[in-house]
């Protein structure tokens, strides 16, 4: 990283998606959309794949827009109270270690899909998994299920596929392989990232247990400013992230139209937040990056 300052970004959106996961614009695409929506920096967080990054850093220094390279990792919390998303910010994706854990989570996000597929193909549905991993241009998510259920006229929008076919409980529906939270945080840390609790309102035991366990495991930051949350519970979380010394950082989640409420830019976040991470990594890229070694399935 650079020891120069660069000036302070007036506006941010640090959670977005592209085609390298479940995002419906290809790296490039979005970074377009970001400079006309007037973005000066953007962090793009797919899913457990950081293929779109070297694209989309390419496209931010035509545009002018500056693309922080992040990763999202969903995982499970114990019990099976839930799910709870980590956010890795300033991650040094190249590493190969870091690149071999990713495609595991890839890997069983690929089983998960076809699975997906066979289960609505065994309610009768005609949809093909060739495909759906077209539609796909990196790693196959729910949404590209979607696509392929609207194309052939199952449903009329990614939001009606997800409730009536691809949702818990209905037929289309397979679980994913996830870590958990605190394996998500090791895992980011060990390319050196700074790791946030994504959308966090949510979460069952957040304040009781969650919160605490992962701040101690080297949780850095929390998601308080996240897409359509209202100001009541923004302060909630800020004054969680002000206890526990956590970076209170925000965005939009934007995957593409129809798929979150909260347009790419929708969310304001405070600019210093931008700073507060570039500090934060600047240091954590000084350290020595722990080892991490991936959980086996049901670990």
């Amino acid at each position: 990283m650079s020891s120069s300052t660069p000036p302070e970004p007036t506006s941010i959106d640090l959670h977005t998606h592209s085609t390298a996961s479940d995002g419906l614009s290809t790296p490039t695409e979005l970074v377009r959309l970001a400079h006309e929506v007037g973005l000066d920096l953007i962090a793009l967080t797919d899913h457990d794949s950081t293929e779109g990054i070297a694209q989309a850093q390419s496209a931010g220094k035509r545009l002018g827009v500056t693309v922080i390279p992040g990763i999202e990792v969903n995982t499970e919390l114990p019990n099976r109270s839930g799910e709870a998303h980590v956010l890795g910010y300033y991650i040094e994706w190249e590493r190969p270690d870091f690149q071999a854990h990713l495609r595991f989570l890839r890997d069983a996000r690929e089983r998960r899909g076809e699975r997906m597929v066979e289960r609505l193909r065994a309610e009768g549905l005609d949809i093909q998994w060739e495909r759906v991993r077209a539609l796909a241009h990196g790693s196959v998510g729910r949404p590209h299920v979607a696509q392929a259920l609207i194309e052939q006229g199952y449903a009329t929008s990614i939001q009606e596929a997800f409730d009536r076919y691809l949702s818990p409980g209905q037929p289309g529906y397979v679980p994913r392989f996830k870590l958990s939270p605190a394996n998500a945080v090791r895992l980011i840390r060990s390319a050196r990232g700074i790791s946030v609790l994504a959308h966090p309102a949510k979460i069952s035991g957040l304040e009781e247990q969650v919160l605490p366990e992962l701040v101690i495991g080297g949780l850095q930051g929390l998601e308080c400013y996240y897409g359509p949350y209202d100001e009541g519970t923004v302060e909630r979380l800020t004054d969680l992230a002000s206890e526990y010394g956590l970076i209170p950082t925000g965005g939009s989640d934007y995957h593409g139209p129809g798929i979150h409420p909260t347009p790419l830019g929708g969310r304001s976040v405070p600019p210093d937040v931008a700073e507060r991470l570039r500090r934060s990594a600047a240091f954590l890229h000084r350290l020595p990056a722990p080892p991490f070694t991936m959980p086996k399935p049901g670990e």
